[in-house]
């Protein structure tokens, strides 16, 4: 098992500790974890956004915060300010909630437009600039936020260059019926049942070895290609007026290797690539007036696009990388494999012919 795929496991049976059918929100989370993205998680109030993202981080053992947002909170708030002591006559530097590991903006649409542009240098460069001083943020740095999609009252949208600093959007549904009756039976046994009962489980050096698993991980040219046409695609479809940017295929390529590191291969199959094809795009496409009034929506969209543009190969789970770093399939592998071993057989049959 490799550092990345064991990293995985160790984060998703802590996690599964409490939170019951969680398992694709913990894999997009643990895919940023390792290629340095942040994440927007949307969904109803009362389904564990902000939960799932307290259990991430105390399993992975990141220093985190958690900040409220609210229409009165400051930049400063969030990122720090220098203050002055009376006692020493001086301005002391007081470092803000966003110097941490994890940092969970909940309900980050409740903040005003200047105070959400407060994390924009932070999510794109990884340091802050306090009063003319820069100052770098701890690392690995990841920021989740949330937000709730149906109570709009009293919130700001959060504008398209806030939205595409975010790797993935993740949309958390309600839990299925039988998920839900399961969490009943295990608040019943324990009412108290939350992130003190998750222990840390793997360390950043764990994190780090991961993350260079991830980087070495094969990408075909055909995979590449495949990337850019699903991107094309969402730009030029005819419901669309602004797609994804080049910083859309970047995220398509990033989260492709690391699912594929997690899940214990050292190359990308597009199965991959087709996991993240909403996570990576749905925040990022704006559509046109017409679309509206069709009631056409994103995921329309994204769908269509999926179902026009044939991935590489037809065997997707059963690729693999060919030393010209193009792809064989898996069957052809077992084909070949098939005729050397009636080629062998041949061979005996006929020993035991000439023995005879």
């Amino acid at each position: 098992m490799t550092d990345a795929e064991a990293l995985y496991d160790s984060i998703l049976t802590e996690v599964g500790h409490v939170l019951i059918g969680k398992e694709p929100l913990v894999e997009h989370l643990t895919v940023s974890l390792l290629t340095g993205g942040h994440v927007l998680l949307e969904g109803v109030p009362g389904i564990a956004k902000t939960m799932v993202a307290n259990l991430f981080a105390g399993a992975t053992g990141l220093s985190h915060s958690r900040i409220q947002m609210t229409p009165d909170l400051l930049p400063a708030d969030i990122t720090g300010t220098h203050v002055y002591r009376e006692g020493t006559g001086e301005f002391t530097l007081q470092k803000g909630s966003i110097f941490a590991n994890l940092v969970v903006a909940d309900e980050i649409n409740r903040a005003t437009p200047k105070t959400q542009s407060a994390f924009l240098e932070a999510m794109e460069e990884e340091h802050v600039t306090i009063n003319g001083e820069t100052l770098s943020l701890p690392d690995p740095f990841m920021v989740i936020a949330t937000q709730n999609p149906i109570d709009m009252e009293g919130t700001y949208q959060l504008p398209e260059a806030q939205r595409d600093r975010f790797q993935q959007k993740v949309v958390v549904d309600l839990p299925s019926a039988d998920e839900e009756r399961e969490l009943l039976d295990r608040i019943d046994a324990n009412p108290n049942l939350g992130p003190d009962d998750v222990a840390q489980v793997v360390t950043t050096d764990v994190i780090d070895d991961a993350r260079r698993e991830v980087a070495e991980v094969h990408v075909a040219p055909e995979i590449k290609t495949y990337i850019r046409r699903l991107v094309e695609a969402v730009r030029t479809h005819g419901a669309v007026e602004y797609g994804g940017s080049p910083r859309a295929s970047i995220a398509f390529l990033q989260t492709a290797k690391a699912r594929a590191a997690i899940h214990g291969r050292s190359y990308v199959v597009p199965d991959d690539v087709k996991f993240h094809l909403r996570s990576v795009l749905i925040h990022r496409v704006v559509l046109d007036a017409d679309a509206e009034l069709r009631e056409t929506t994103v995921t329309d969209v994204l769908d269509s696009v999926e179902e026009s543009i044939d991935p590489p190969g037809s065997t997707m789970d059963e690729l693999v990388p060919t030393p010209d770093g193009g792809y064989q399939e898996g069957d052809d592998r077992q084909d070949d494999g098939d005729q050397q071993d009636d080629h062998e057989r041949g061979d005996d049959d006929q020993q035991t012919d000439d023995d005879v």
